[in-house]
């Protein structure tokens, strides 16, 4: 799976306020309606910790449909937090851009794909790899 498309974040564009609802949406059994809306949530504050390390990357494949993560998703992944096993990740390997899961086994790392049709990557002594970014949510259009 690749990156097709990478952009900054524009905080006017995630500062604009949507309105939330009360309460919560039943996922079995409807609630009763709610008549009234609460004040409005600013976006930055619950997707984004740091602004200026935080990036929009859209994603071109189907290597992490395991995890969630589609083509034409697109990934909100900040540059400043520090990749742990079991991370989703953007990875730069070899110049090539990629969104793995990352796993540390035995002193070595891996870029596990999330879709059995595709191998993980070894990644070996020669190899150049760059962890972009931690991939913290991903924006799916339903």
């Amino acid at each position: 799976m690749r990156i097709d498309q990478i952009q900054s974040l524009d905080e006017a564009d995630l500062t604009q306020g949507l309105h939330q609802a009360p309460g919560s949406v039943a996922a079995g059994f409807p609630s009763p309606a709610q008549d009234y809306q609460t004040a409005p949530i600013n976006l930055t504050e619950h997707l984004i910790r740091d602004l200026n390390s935080t990036f929009l990357v859209r994603v071109a494949g189907d290597s992490m449909e395991g995890a969630g993560i589609s083509h034409g998703d697109e990934l909100i992944v900040d540059r400043s937090r520090t990749a742990r096993d079991m991370s989703v990740v953007v990875a730069i390997l070899d110049g090539e851009m990629t969104v793995k899961r990352l796993r540390l086994i035995n002193g070595g790392v891996v870029l596990q794909a999330e879709n059995p049709s595709y191998p993980s990557i070894h990644v070996q002594g020669l190899s150049e790899l760059d962890i972009w970014g931690v991939v913290i949510k991903c924006i799916h259009n339903l």
